[in-house]
Formats: C-alpha cells, structure tokens, sequence
C-alpha cells in the first residue's frame, strides 16, 4: 500500500518493514501484510493515513530543461526537477524514469508507485520518441547499424525508427524511437559510431507526448476522472483546464469535450498485463 501511495519504493519499504521502522495497529509489520482505510499505520512513529487503494493516482508532465537532476538530492548541489513541481499531500512525486543532466524534455511523474512500476517496467516496451541533434549527418552505414543493433557494455541495443528531421551546417537532427530506456542509451549508441550528440530531447513516452506550449521548467498535470487539471511553472501558478467529459476510449485519440488527447491507461498497459493488477485510470491532457 505504501508503496502504491508513492510513499517510498516496494524496495525501500521491504527495507523499512526488515528494520522495524513500520508499525500496523501497534505491532511490527511483516512483508505481505494487508492493510485498510481503518488500519493505524506509522512510520518511525509517526501517524500515516491509510489511503484507498482506488484513490486515483496523479501524473503530472514536466518538460525538463538541461542542467537538472532527476533526484530529491545531489551532493554537488545541482537543481533538481523535484524543485519545479507541486507538493502534494501524503504521498511523494516519483519519476517515470530518468533524462541525464545534459538531456531535456518530457518527464512523466506519478503518486502511484504501482503505475510507475509498470510504465517503466521491460516486458511492456513502451515506446520512447526523442529528438537528438549529431555533427554532421548518418551514413547509410550509420543507419543501417543504428536500426540492426549497436553493441554497447550492457548489451545490445537499437532503434525501432530512424527519421532524419534536416539541418542546416555542422548539425543535423534526427527522431529516433525505442522501447527501453537504459541509462544514456541513446547517446551511448551513437557515440559507439563515433558520433557526437550535441543536443537530446524527449517528445514522447508511449502516448504521452510534450504538451505544445508547454514552456522548459514547466509541468501540466494529466485529468483522472473525478480530478480536474492544472498547469504551472516553477511559481506554483496553476490556471484551470476546462472538463474532460469522456470514456474509456483508444490511447492517442480525441474526443469532443476534451481539452487535448487522452491516454486510456488500460489500452496502454493491458495489452500483456497482469490482470491482478487491475484497470488503470484514463488521463487527459
């Protein structure tokens, strides 16, 4: 539960259930232990409210600039996303995988440690689109390679897409996609070419794609049913988004009373789900 709430990690809070530091109506908790809404939880003492496990999670959109970290703390001291984004209540922002320093664009966030888990989890695949900027331009050889499979230390990798998107001089983009996301993967293939990567932005992860307009440092926050949306900067400012009156329908697709498109969490994730784990909301932007 507490991990679904986005309280911590599954991992970390195995770790805090070994060490004693949670307690379920007074007594020690074990690992497997089923809890409810009347349950007295605490965490080093301290009282934690139960949440409904139907409680619908939030997921918010941050388009991330260069020069930010994707973790709470960096003992150099560099800004962090988790500086940007709203506070919420009870639980804690957990980001739906990373972009290195270096790397902007779209970052998915969630309360809901159980949807984060699946979104980043191998056996879905999901796609990731990003743009990335070379010196220079692919060869056909380059191409070829880069869609068949570059060898790196962890193991081979490639792209499912290559599309050359022009340039002018010395730099050349491209949008690439790929269904992994292991640490700097994109630029380690095209590095492993001798390839320079002098700029990487992220457009889109599954159908979740960077909001137009949405500004670098800013984040918009994806409607569940029974949950309006909003859209801020780093000052916290956070206009409405008008209603969303729609149902369950295909992931990517538009529907009139909807501000933009929707993603239909179980279209996405279900494909070769584990059932137990039940429906995931529906989101609009």
């Amino acid at each position: 539960m507490l991990a679904a709430a986005g309280i911590a990690s599954r991992r970390t809070v195995e770790a805090w259930i070994a060490s004693g530091r949670i307690e379920v109506n007074g007594k020690p908790a074990h690992i497997g232990q089923r809890v409810g809404p009347r349950d007295r939880i605490r965490v080093d003492g301290r009282a934690l409210a139960a949440q409904p496990a139907t409680a619908a999670p939030r997921v918010l959109l941050y388009n991330k600039p260069a020069g930010e970290i994707v973790s709470a703390a960096d003992p150099q001291g560099r800004p962090s996303v988790f500086e940007r984004l709203p506070r919420v209540r009870g639980s804690r922002w957990i980001a739906v995988g990373r972009l290195d320093f270096n790397t902007s664009g779209l970052l998915v966030f969630t309360t809901s440690g159980e949807l984060a888990a699946r979104l980043m989890h191998p056996r879905y695949a999901i796609e990731r689109e990003y743009a990335v900027r070379v010196q220079g331009a692919l060869t056909e050889d380059h191409v070829r390679r880069l869609l068949r499979g570059v060898p790196l230390a962890d193991g081979p990798a490639r792209f499912d897409t290559l599309v050359d998107a022009g340039g002018q001089g010395a730099n050349h983009w491209y949008r690439v996609t790929l269904r992994e996301g292991r640490n700097r993967e994109v630029r380690r293939m095209l590095e492993a070419l001798g390839l320079r990567v002098s700029r990487l932005i992220r457009l889109r992860f599954g159908p979740m794609a960077l909001p137009p307009g949405l500004k670098r440092g800013q984040w918009r926050e994806l409607r569940t049913r029974g949950r309006g949306g909003a859209s801020g900067a780093a000052a916290g400012r956070r206009p409405a988004v008008g209603a969303c009156r729609v149902r369950v329908i295909g992931a990517g697709t538009r529907r009139r009373g909807c501000v933009s498109r929707c993603l239909d969490g179980p279209s996405l994730l279900e494909s070769a789900s584990d059932k137990r784990m039940g429906r995931v909301p529906i989101f609009c932007l």
